[in-house]
C-alpha cells in the first residue's frame, strides 16, 4: 500500500509551565543558532584573508559544533541544558545547511536571528514509542509531556507520527506533526475519488487584478482588494505608528523604564496579531482557490514561469505581487496535482501569453500593460487579456513538466 507523509499544524493550549519552558528553549536555540554564526564568521574572515587555504574548512559541521557545545560551551553556560538535545542539534543543521547555500550561491551569507523577528521552531523527532502520541484533545511532545489541543480531533488518532515541531506566534503556541498515511486513510482527503475528470486541461494565467484566470472560465478574485482585508491593512498601519510613535518617544528620554518596555511590547503584540490574521486569510483563499482548480481533475494544468524576482523590482506592483504569494500558491498547486495524479506543464518565461491572439495566432507586440482587453489587429478577435493568455497557456505546445 502506498504511503505518503502528511503534515498537520494546529493550535495547542500549554500549560504555564510548558509556555515556560518552550519559550526559554527556543531562546536557548536562537543563541545558539547565533553562537554557530558567529564561529563561522570568524572561520570566513580567516578564509577571505589567505590565513585558511582552501583545503581547509571555510565553516564547521553541525556534528562538531554539537561536540564543541557539549564538552565546553555546556560547562560554562549550564542553562543550555534546560533545551532538549534534539532541537539544539537540528538548529545546527538548519544553520549548517544556511552556510552550503551561501557556499553553493544559491543563498546570501547567513544572518544572526534578532529575538523580536525570529524563526525558530523546536524539533522533536519520535525516538521512545511513547512519544508524540495522539489523543482527541491532547498529545504527547517529547520533553514537554502532555500537552492540550484547542481544536479537538484534527491530528489523526491511531497513525504513526514521524516527527514533530513546535512554534510560536503571535503569542500563540503551534504543533506541526508529520504522519504516515496511506490511499485509503480517511485523512487523506486528497486521494479520495471523488474528482470527475475531464478531457481537457486547463491553463491558469495569474495576475494583479484577479488572482487566477482559469481557460474554463472560472475566475478567482484577488482577496487583497477585499473589504475585509483593506480595513485590517488600514488597523495595521495605524498600529505600526502608534509602535513607531513610542521609539520615538524612547529616543528622546535617552532611555526607557520598565513600563515603557511592556508597553512597546504590547504594541508589537497587537501588530503581530494583524499580520497573523491577514496571512491566515491569504492563505485560506490560497488553498479554496486550489481547491477549486483541481477537484474536476483536469487532464493537464498549465501555469507560466513566472519571474517573480523580476516583478519585484517594480516598486509601483512589488506591494501587491508579494501579497498575492505567486510563489507559494504554485508551490502548492504543483505538490496537490502531484498527489491526485494531474500533469503539471510549465510555459516558458518568455512564452507571450498575453500577446497573441487566441483566434488566429497574431503576436500583438504593441499591447501595453494597462490595455486590460485584448483586440487582435489582425482578425480583430476580443477577449479580456487574462482570459486570452489562459486559452493560449492551455493550447501551448512548447512547454516542460514541473
Amino acid at each position: 500500500m502506498k504511503q505518503l507523509l502528511k503534515a498537520f499544524k494546529t493550535e495547542i493550549a500549554p500549560t504555564k509551565e510548558q509556555a515556560r519552558k518552550i519559550v526559554c528553549s527556543m531562546g536557548i536555540c536562537r543563541f545558539l543558532y547565533n553562537q554557530y554564526i558567529a564561529y563561522n564568521k570568524k572561520l570566513y574572515w580567516m578564509y577571505q584573508r589567505g590565513f585558511l587555504d582552501s583545503h581547509q574548512k571555510r565553516f564547521v559541521s553541525a556534528n562538531d559544533f554539537d561536540k564543541y557545545v557539549n564538552h565546553t560551551l555546556k560547562q560554562e553556560l549550564p542553562w543550555i541544558n534546560e533545551c532538549g538535545s534534539k532541537a539544539r542539534k537540528k538548529t545546527f543543521v538548519n544553520a549548517e545547511a544556511a552556510f552550503r547555500k551561501f557556499f553553493d550561491g544559491l543563498a546570501g551569507f547567513p544572518r544572526f536571528k534578532k529575538k523580536s523577528r525570529q524563526n525558530v521552531k523546536l524539533y522533536f523527532p519520535r525516538n521512545n514509542k511513547g512519544d508524540w502520541k495522539i489523543w482527541r484533545h491532547k498529545l504527547m511532545i517529547p520533553t514537554l509531556k502532555h500537552v492540550r489541543l484547542k481544536e479537538y480531533g484534527y491530528l489523526p488518532v491511531g497513525l504513526a507520527v514521524t516527527s514533530g515541531t513546535v512554534s510560536y506566534e503571535a503569542g500563540r503556541f503551534y504543533v506541526s506533526v508529520v504522519v504516515d498515511v496511506d490511499e485509503k486513510s480517511k485523512y487523506n482527503n486528497d486521494l479520495e475519488a471523488t474528482y470527475h475528470p475531464e478531457e481537457e486541461g486547463v491553463g491558469i494565467d495569474l495576475g494583479i487584478k484577479n488572482l487566477a484566470i482559469v481557460s474554463d472560465g472560472r475566475t478567482f478574485k484577488n482577496i487583497n482588494k477585499s473589504s475585509k482585508v483593506r480595513k485590517l491593512e488600514k488597523r495595521l498601519r495605524r498600529r505600526q505608528r502608534q509602535l513607531s510613535r513610542k521609539y520615538e518617544f524612547k529616543k528622546k528620554k535617552g532611555g526607557m523604564s520598565a513600563t515603557a518596555s511592556a508597553n512597546i511590547d504590547k504594541q508589537k503584540r497587537k501588530v503581530q496579531k494583524l499580520h497573523q490574521r491577514i496571512q491566515n486569510i491569504r492563505k485560506d483563499h490560497e488553498n479554496k482557490t486550489i481547491h477549486e482548480i483541481v477537484k474536476q481533475k483536469p487532464r493537464f494544468i498549465t501555469v507560466e514561469d513566472l519571474n517573480i524576482k523580476g516583478m519585484m523590482k517594480n516598486r509601483h506592483l512589488a506591494k501587491a505581487v508579494a501579497a498575492e504569494r505567486f510563489y507559494s500558491f504554485l508551490s502548492k498547486l504543483k505538490r496537490k496535482a502531484e498527489i491526485i495524479g494531474i500533469e503539471m506543464r510549465v510555459a516558458d518565461r518568455f512564452y507571450p501569453s498575453s500577446k497573441t491572439c487566441h483566434d488566429c495566432g497574431y503576436v500583438h507586440k504593441g499591447l501595453k500593460l494597462k490595455d486590460r482587453v485584448y483586440i487582435c489587429p489582425k482578425c480583430g478577435y476580443t477577449a479580456d487579456r487574462d482570459f486570452n493568455a489562459s486559452l493560449n497557456l492551455r493550447d501551448a505546445k512548447e512547454y516542460r513538466v514541473a
